[in-house]
């Protein structure tokens, strides 16, 4: 076969090729724009599995890629891991996550103050990175443009809590068990140098001195947001020097605050003594503490609204769609609202 004959064919090769070119533009599939596909593949790392309010939004999770599949047609193959607390862990665990083709991977982070690996990742891969509730540092998520965050506004949480805890002292003058006019009470703190636990910490006692009425802390005691931990913690506290002083005890959350009430229970301490109880996450046994007075409110995370608001961005980023449906804001956060949950309200 001579150049002659091939001459022809090459330029209708080129004819069809540049044909084919124009229709995938005219039909959206392009890299920037929106491409017709039938399924996304999203990774989610937590940072412990058996955290409540983590174990809730993963079945929200859950949930919503079946909600997506049946409104669009579009499958969300979901791969999901537990990082068990370790922070090297997650880098891995993200790393092959990359590697068996993610198209987006969601990381709820075991340390705030460490995601430089994980976008490193990201970025040299060009595979969005969503992290979600356990915010990292404004700074570290500027890096690049394809970091986001899903969560809540801790400042908020703990201002709430603040005003369940003041509002039950100026209700009930019989909650200021000495009648000396101050409240004394006791800390459950989540995690040593955690930006939620040491946000909610000091704007719960804030937002109480603010209602006008004067406290004294007694103690506190780091629980790592955990029931069982938060049980001995308080254990020690009430049967320590602080005792039937207690009036009452903050806890960055509810897991803390239901190990508060398991120690009370334990040591058959009367309810009409308990101290005055609240907490922050709305988790299930929360609620019904609340509902059975056990505690006198909690703080609701809205875990349905991060669930299905981190699974969307995560949907449009790997389907190449449009945010603008999405709650975005500055280009990279969604921050749903917290809200009281009182006994009148918990149902």
């Amino acid at each position: 076969m001579n150049s002659e004959i091939i001459k022809p064919y090459s330029v209708l090769w080129r004819k069809c090729a540049a044909l084919l070119l124009a229709g995938l533009l005219l039909s959206g599939c392009t890299a920037h724009g929106e491409k017709p596909v039938t399924s996304v593949k999203i990774g989610i790392i937590v940072y412990d599995q058996y955290d409540n309010f983590i174990s809730e939004l993963m079945k929200v999770i859950i949930d919503e890629a079946a909600a997506i599949k049946d409104e669009t047609g579009v499958t969300v193959n979901l791969d999901m891991l537990d990082a068990a607390g370790n922070q090297s862990t997650q880098n891995e665990q993200v790393r092959k996550l990359i590697k068996k083709g993610c198209d987006v991977v969601c990381v709820n982070l075991v340390d705030r103050t460490e995601p430089t690996v994980i976008s490193e990742l990201g970025e040299k891969n060009n595979v969005p990175i969503i992290y979600f509730n356990r915010e990292l540092v404004a700074e570290d998520l500027e890096r690049w443009d394809r970091l986001y965050y899903v969560g809540a506004d801790a400042f908020q949480s703990g201002i709430l809590e603040g005003e369940i805890a003041a509002d039950a002292f100026l209700n009930d003058p019989s909650a200021d068990k000495n009648g000396d006019g101050i409240i004394q009470y006791i800390m459950l703190e989540g995690e040593a140098g955690h930006q939620d636990a040491i946000v909610r910490t000091e704007y719960s006692v804030n937002t109480i001195i603010e209602k006008g009425l004067k406290v004294e802390k007694l103690g506190y005691a780091i629980a790592n947001w955990n029931r069982a931990q938060a049980k001995t913690q308080t254990t020690a506290m009430l049967l320590g020097e602080y005792g039937s002083s207690v009036e009452l005890i903050i806890s960055n959350n509810d897991a803390m605050a239901l190990g508060a009430i398991d120690a009370l229970e334990t040591e058959n301490i009367p309810r009409t003594e308990w101290p005055v109880i609240v907490g922050i996450d709305g988790i299930a046994e929360g609620l019904e503490a609340v509902q059975e007075g056990k505690m006198a409110g909690t703080v609701y995370n809205d875990k349905e609204g991060q669930g299905r608001n981190m699974l969307r961005l995560a949907y449009a980023l790997a389907a190449g769609k449009s945010l603008e449906d999405l709650p975005v804001t500055e280009g990279k956060y969604i921050r749903l609202p917290y809200r009281k949950i009182l006994p009148e309200t918990a149902e």
